[in-house]
């Protein structure tokens, strides 16, 4: 096995509700509610393809509240996996944190321990890795991470208009706003 140099990974940490897919507050139960939001998938194809892996953390207290069981959320992340590989993408894993907020773990989001499991993985630092999420949780969890906060108007901030984007712009030092993830892709990959 040849050494591999010590050049940094190109990672790329997305949310998954609201990024990827729909956002439901009744959650993504079963692969049938999972809706790719339109362009997502093919702008995660553009930056693999562009050298970048791409990987999900997403808080999934659904399962700590009994609402969806491990096996429907693996069936409805291959789904996911499936949908995005036929968009010519795919995703180097799926991090997930099962509990409820009162549970009081260390890897539900707005806590950085999910992002801190993936620089392990990886054997990473986590500064300057883009992290991208539709809501403040999200982009708080990133800068806790020294993570580099990237927000999409896409999802849960879909519904915000401009003023209310830079209020909560204003929680989190440094995060960039894009249109959805092709907009975010495109200045990722711009030289």
């Amino acid at each position: 096995m040849p050494h591999i140099a010590h050049h940094a990974v190109k990672l790329i940490i997305l949310g998954r509700d609201g990024v990827l897919n729909r956002y439901r507050e009744d959650h993504v139960k079963e692969p049938q509610e999972w809706e790719p939001i339109p362009g997502a998938l093919e702008a995660v194809a553009r930056l693999n393809h562009a050298g970048w892996h791409a990987v999900v953390a997403t808080n999934q207290a659904g399962i700590g509240r009994g609402l969806i069981d491990m096996a429907s959320l693996n069936a409805v992340h291959q789904a996911m996996i499936r949908r995005l590989g036929d968009a010519g993408g795919r995703l180097d894993a799926v991090f997930f944190c099962p509990h409820t907020p009162e549970e009081q773990c260390d890897c539900r989001k707005p806590l950085p321990g999910m992002m801190l499991q993936i620089a392990q993985r990886y054997g990473i630092e986590l500064a300057g890795v883009p992290m991208v999420s539709d809501n403040l949780r999200d982009l708080k969890a990133a800068v806790a991470a020294g993570c580099q906060p990237h927000l999409v108007r896409t999802g849960r901030a879909a519904a915000l208009d401009d003023e209310q984007v830079g209020a909560l712009l204003q929680q989190v030092p440094g995060a960039r706003v894009h249109r959805d993830l092709q907009a975010l892709a495109e200045a990722l990959m711009k030289p």
